[in-house]
């Protein structure tokens, strides 16, 4: 029998296999949750603790290098230890990462090794195209496969969720969509109809948006702490950390704390998928470096003046791609970029005062 083979309810594949370098079946295990320094792992005997050996801290200083919910890792357990001892992460086939917060330019993982990402939101207070953009980029960027999942339904009439469906698909989204509420349970068995067993899904929203309602119906229990809705129907969140949790029909599944903020970080493979009518028009433009704003011979321009393209929609490919371009950029590049443009500034100032 295959050493693996019975990690296979846990996400495992051929895949991992032959890429894990292990030493011994007993040391592979899936990261479940992350809690500072504390990870939970799980394997085919059941879940344990786990801290990071010192040596791999040593070697790797990148937040994006550290395990996360999802990912596979080698670990060494003891008897009589309380924390098994992880030693290596093994290579991610697929990966969900934002930009981090704050000044430096470093990706935050939010989950590895997904099969699918669910995108959730509400169609009520929280329905925004534009952000369903921002996802979609970031997920195809990682190599998932998503989903958008409308919530609230019961809070619209049927013409104006008709509306909504159009508007998205009218800015070129085509991502498979599931409307459903978690109050009428509408849509819910569409959504379960997605959940196969040993495939792992990733959660993501905006908080309030019904992602932990929607596991919670789900799990069948209430795994996932929720408060009460508002009187706008908007939900108050606090689920704090990410955990991957299995479901009874055997799919894995993975919840967030809300995302309001998405920041678009090395998405230029999100951005061909995502935008492939754009990059393909863009190579028949006359100059190779393009801006698609007033070039004459822009291929891409002349299309959205034929109306065979919607300027929204170059609108929102020319702001992703700036800002993917300003998030990959260095701190040292962004002060400098900052500094010549103060500069800039003062020199304008002043010619305006001598004249």
């Amino acid at each position: 029998m295959n050493k693996y083979c019975e990690l296979s309810e846990l996400g495992w594949s051929d895949w991992f296999a032959q890429r894990a370098d292990c030493q011994s079946p007993g040391t592979v295990a899936r990261v479940a949750a992350v809690d500072r320094d504390q990870l939970l792992l799980v394997d085919q005997d059941g879940s344990f603790r786990a801290k990071l050996a010192g040596r791999y801290l040593h070697l790797h200083h990148l937040k994006e290098a550290l395990p996360c919910v999802g990912d596979w890792v080698c670990a060494e357990k003891q008897s009589g230890d309380d924390f098994a001892v992880i030693h290596a992460l093994l290579e991610r086939r697929t990966s969900l990462r934002r930009k981090s917060a704050g000044k430096v330019i470093e990706s935050q993982m939010i989950a590895a090794n997904l099969d699918y990402v669910l995108i959730v939101q509400s169609c009520h207070f929280d329905f925004n195209p534009k952000r369903l953009e921002r996802y979609l980029v970031m997920v195809m960027e990682g190599g998932a496969e998503p989903y958008i999942l409308l919530t609230k339904t019961d809070l619209l009439e049927p013409a104006v969720l008709a509306t909504q469906l159009a508007e998205i698909r009218s800015i070129g989204i085509t991502a498979p969509i599931v409307p459903l509420s978690n109050v009428t349970r509408d849509g819910l068995e569409d959504v379960k109809r997605l959940l196969l067993p040993g495939k792992t899904y990733c959660f993501v929203g905006s908080s309030g948006v019904g992602k932990s309602t929607l596991i919670n119906q789900l799990v069948g229990r209430e795994k996932m702490q929720t408060r009460s809705v508002s009187g706008t129907g908007e939900g108050r969140h606090t689920t704090v950390r990410r955990e991957l949790i299995r479901l009874d029909d055997g799919a894995l599944v993975i919840d967030n704390p809300g995302m309001r903020e998405f920041g678009v970080l090395g998405a230029d493979s999100g951005l061909v998928n995502s935008y492939a009518d754009i990059i393909a028009l863009a190579a028949s433009c006359r100059y190779q470096d393009c801006s698609h704003t007033n070039e004459p011979g822009c291929v891409v321009l002349a299309a959205v003046h034929a109306g065979e393209m919607s300027q929204e929609s170059l609108d929102s490919f020319l702001k992703l791609k700036e800002e993917s371009a300003f998030n990959d950029m260095s701190y040292a590049e962004k002060r400098k970029k900052d500094r010549d443009f103060g500069r800039y500034i003062k020199s304008a100032k002043k010619d305006l005062r001598d004249r």
